[in-house]
């Protein structure tokens, strides 16, 4: 089903490519923008998450750089039945984390510098759990094409606008039309990640959820990078908003509806979902983790990515 849903997404997105390109330069601009739609979907499909990662300047880990957070994962990933992740981290100041990767074999998790200086263990690992959620459901693959593509949607509408002003384009609309276009494209290619993304947040929630033991951590969790997220910024993610969705957080300063132009639920609702699930599950809130997520030693007192409480 995941598989039918990304052709369907790929689909939509390749036809919102071609009507670009109808507009900038009517027939032989759909007929280009065709040919580098389906190079786009190759590329995506093959190295977007490289792209991605690149983007927001993820650096690798290993079991020596990083060791008790390779092993906080490695443990999750155990539990999910999924293959050890690779693993990166992003110096960022705003506590977020993502995953990308075309399927679980090659997938990657990314967390920042300031999600493991901000979070306990045990809501470190409920994130990393969500994360992992989102591989074993195939939604990375999904998630990161989109990005890829949304982003080519956006460059080609300012591409078009670029050259709307020379009275020789072959647009049948001309520059008014162009104009029109390079609003409506990238805002329609926002609404296709938008709906995409937002019930997979709640699935990946619940997942996780059960993946790390602890609903109430994860959901602890999403209160603090919720409240980072709307107090530092991302330079990162400001520079790449098509990336936005694959947060567990959006790191976009300014978004906080949950309508139809935000990137995810709203957080009071998904903790909502999530100590509804603690109740169900018989959880403790108050009680300690259960000994497979509990870690000794503090957490988060330096950034770096050898040494210190992660090192």
């Amino acid at each position: 089903m995941n598989y039918v849903r990304t052709a369907i997404l790929l689909a939509g997105l390749t036809a919102l490519f071609m009507g670009v390109g109808f507009l900038i330069g009517g027939k032989g601009g759909m007929a280009i923008a065709l040919a580098v739609a389906v190079a786009t979907n190759l590329f995506s499909y093959w190295n977007s998450d490289k792209l991605v990662l690149r983007m927001h300047g993820a650096e690798p880990v290993d079991e020596r750089s990083a060791p008790e957070f390779y092993a906080m994962v490695r443990e999750l990933s155990q539990r999910a039945g999924l293959p050890m992740p690779k693993l990166y981290l992003m110096h960022e100041d705003q506590p977020n984390a993502f995953a990308t990767g075309r399927n679980p074999q090659n997938a990657a998790v990314a967390a920042t510098t300031g999600l493991l200086n901000t979070l306990s263990r045990d809501e470190v690992a409920g994130v990393m759990a969500h994360e992992l959620a989102h591989v074993k459901n195939h939604d990375t693959l999904t998630m990161t094409i989109t990005a890829t593509i949304a982003g080519a949607i956006s460059m080609l509408a300012n591409f078009g606008f670029f050259f709307s002003g020379n009275r020789d384009n072959n647009s049948p609309f001309g520059a008014v039309g162009t104009i029109a276009m390079m609003v409506l494209a990238p805002i329609a290619a926002m609404v296709v990640q938008m709906a995409i993304s937002r019930s997979r947040e709640y699935e990946a929630d619940r997942l996780g959820a059960e993946i790390s033991g602890r609903p109430d951590q994860l959901a602890s969790a999403l209160a603090k990078i919720a409240g980072g997220a709307a107090h530092i910024p991302n330079q990162a993610a400001e520079r790449s908003p098509a990336t936005a969705h694959m947060f567990i957080i959006n790191p976009l300063s300014g978004e906080r509806m949950d309508n139809l132009f935000s990137t995810h639920p709203a957080t009071e609702n998904r903790i909502a979902a999530l100590m509804r699930l603690a109740g169900e599950m018989g959880v403790n809130t108050r009680g300690p983790a259960p000994a497979a997520s509990r870690r000794s030693g503090p957490w988060g007192r330096s950034t770096g990515v050898s040494g210190g409480p992660w090192g």
